[in-house]
């Protein structure tokens, strides 16, 4: 301190302080609604399971992919992924890695979110308060214990950020590379950086940078599914330009057609994380493009995201699993509205007299305001502002706690217990066809056929075909076993003379999982042993 004041050194320090201490408060909390509602540690979805067992296979040298000695593109997010098995490789247990990592990413997203706030130019208070957001909203929160790649994406974004404000443009380009490996839609980004460059040679310098990190994977998207995307993308995909390479009818329609539906539920989806958060990033986006900068045309994203998801690839709404599709936009929304609180706050200073057509007085650490200083609007005004917006935010947080406790309570006694009982009662070599590949692989550690086609491509042209493609695909690979909702695939499940019931597993209050029932099947293959009923074409001619 010098004569009573904080240095700057004393005050980063100190915000940083209040940032740990409010994730810790924060987490606590979840945890406390997990144990309470689901009585375990665990996982809120079971595409978390999922990483986890190709981390596992690739820590163990069996592979990346489901099946061991099978690689295959399974992971939309490969950075993440890789990240776990790395991991796990220092003898980490799987669940474990995936906290830590995850609660990582995301104190390093609010500490990154807070300096970025800065370098925009907005106040230390607009600057912590942006920073609280990483930490208090909850699709944040949910994404650190979630074992999803939410935290990861969220960290790299804020990293580009800073490094965009602080010029240096080819980090930034890097960072968002890595955030495209860790999750797709960040590759909305790269395209917007490159523009940014505002020259052809710079933009695409740019552009090529973030493709030499993209490369391996996609290289081995290519070797194992002869796609660019990974499997999981075009098994999911239902329309756009991807699923007019997938060969989907009618593709082009159903993404002309989401875009409005999109775009509508973005608008909600940022509504429901703060009531205030929308108006803000208005305001933060016309103070960017006013003022020219450098994050003005990364900050386009919040506006195109949803309309680029349904043109490319349209599969569920930005709001679909808390949010996690869109997650790692939120970063970038703080920082805007940051930007719009900070401008808010002057204007209040300035008694009202502030418009965005007046070009309001420089926002602190604007390279625009050169050594000019802001005063700070009035304690009162500028406490209430506050408090009321923290309101908001702490108010979310009871509902987003209890959506995760859930989560991990259906999980758990559903997929987790299914895994176990496959792991106990059925042979190693048994061959078990599921559709939801997660913890019934992670835990049953059996090959597993994958009706869905996340891990099994070649149920694809048979999904296309509707529900009697699926039952000829069964019948085509004779699994063992078969674990599935029931209502998903009912003319399969219908097939008493191809499928036995033998346990289930029914949830009393079903929050994320796929429907309120699963169950077991011994197949006639699996039954018939040693003497096994013939298989695919020999089945077809022994039915004749």
């Amino acid at each position: 301190m010098t004569d009573g004041v904080p240095s700057r050194a004393f005050r980063r320090r100190a915000d940083d302080a209040v940032l740990l201490a409010s994730a810790a408060v924060v987490l606590t909390g979840f945890v406390l609604v997990e144990h309470r509602l689901a009585g375990t540690v665990g996982l809120p979805l079971d595409d978390g399971w999922i990483h986890l067992r190709v981390a596992t296979n690739l820590a163990h040298g069996r592979g990346f992919g489901i099946n061991p000695g099978e690689p295959l593109a399974v992971s939309t997010a490969p950075l993440w992924t890789l990240g776990l098995a790395g991991a796990i490789r220092l003898g980490l247990p799987g669940l474990v890695a995936t906290k830590i990592l995850g609660v990582a990413g995301y104190l390093g997203t609010a500490l990154l979110t807070r300096r970025a706030a800065l370098a925009v130019g907005a106040g230390r208070g607009a600057a912590l308060a942006a920073a609280l957001g990483a930490v208090g909203l909850g699709r944040l929160a949910w994404g650190a214990l979630s074992g999803m790649e939410v935290p990861l994406a969220a960290a790299l974004v804020a990293g580009a950020v800073l490094a965009v404000l602080r010029m240096r443009p080819w980090l930034a380009s890097l960072l968002l590379g890595l955030a495209t490996l860790a999750r797709p839609e960040a590759g909305l980004f790269v395209a917007l950086h490159g523009v940014a460059a505002g020259r052809v040679r710079a933009g695409l310098g740019r552009v090529t940078l973030a493709g030499l990190v993209l490369a391996p994977a996609v290289a081995f998207n290519v070797a194992t599914t002869g796609r660019v995307v990974p499997l999981p993308a075009a098994a999911k995909v239902e329309g756009g330009l991807l699923g007019r390479a997938e060969g989907l009818s009618g593709a082009w329609r159903i993404g002309a057609t989401r875009t409005v539906a999109y775009l509508g539920e973005w608008i909600r989806l940022l509504l429901a994380d703060h009531w205030a958060l929308p108006v803000l990033l208005a305001v933060g986006l016309i103070v960017l493009f006013r003022r020219r900068s450098a994050l003005r045309w990364l900050g386009l994203a919040l506006v195109l995201h949803p309309l680029a998801t349904a043109v490319v690839a349209p599969y569920r709404g930005p709001a679909f699993q808390t949010g996690r599709y869109s997650s790692h936009l939120l970063p970038l929304a703080l920082v805007v509205g940051a930007a719009g609180l900070s401008w808010v706050l002057t204007t209040l200073r300035a008694g009202g007299r502030g418009a965005l057509g007046a070009a309001p007085a420089p926002l602190p650490g604007d390279p625009a305001a050169g050594a000019t200083r802001t005063m700070e609007p009035p304690r009162l005004a500028a406490a209430t502002l506050m408090v009321v917006l923290a309101l908001g935010l702490v108010g979310r947080l009871g509902p987003a706690a209890r959506a995760y406790g859930w989560g991990v309570q259906n999980i758990d006694a559903m997929q987790v217990a299914l895994g176990r009982w496959v792991a106990r009662e059925t042979p190693p070599d048994a061959l078990v066809a599921v559709n939801d590949i997660g913890a019934l692989s992670y835990f049953g550690d059996r090959r597993i056929l994958d009706l869905m086609g996340l891990a099994t491509p070649a149920v694809l042209p048979y999904r296309r075909a509707g529900p009697a493609g699926v039952t000829r695909f069964v019948e085509a690979r004779c699994p063992d076993y078969v674990v599935i909702f029931p209502e998903w695939f009912p003319e399969l499940a219908a097939r008493d003379d191809l499928l036995f019931p033998v346990t289930r597993v029914r949830l009393a209050h079903n929050a994320v999982a796929g429907g309120v029932e699963m169950a077991v099947y011994e197949t006639v293959w699996r039954r018939e042993r040693p003497g096994r009923r013939p298989c695919g074409e020999t089945l077809a001619q022994a039915q004749r």
